[in-house]
């Protein structure tokens, strides 16, 4: 008694790829009953959103709180530290205090008070803002 011959076929529909092993003389059928099985289940659609890089920078996170209005009464490097931080991003203080000194010297920011004792304001409104 001879075994059956075993056939493997590999089918590709759209975004499927389906392997198929079978008997030889069942091929006709599996490969109909894997099609109609196939068209029957529903397309699924993912949709996947990136978030925007600029914004994981000290300075882009800062610049995200003054879009916001957060900069609308002033503050000291210290909140905006600790700002951060609350937000889950932990900078090292200099590095809030560099951007904070470039969003000034781009007159996004004021500084108010004397050294060691800043508190920076937004002196722009951002876009949007009435």
């Amino acid at each position: 008694m001879s075994r059956p011959s075993i056939v493997r076929i590999r089918l590709k529909k759209g975004n499927w790829e389906v392997e198929i092993e079978c008997e030889e003389s069942k091929v006709k059928e599996t490969i109909e009953s894997v099609l109609s099985g196939l068209s029957s289940v529903p397309e699924v659609k993912t949709e996947i959103s990136e978030k925007p890089r600029g914004a994981l920078t000290c300075r882009g996170l800062i610049e995200n709180l003054w879009s916001e209005g957060w900069f609308f009464t002033p503050k000291s490097l210290g909140d905006v530290h600790d700002e951060l931080a609350r937000r889950g991003y932990h900078y090292d203080r200099t590095a809030v205090s560099h951007s904070l000194t470039e969003l000034v010297r781009e007159n996004m920011l004021t500084r108010q008070g004397t050294q060691r004792n800043y508190r920076y304001v937004q002196k722009k409104p951002p876009l949007g803002a009435s």
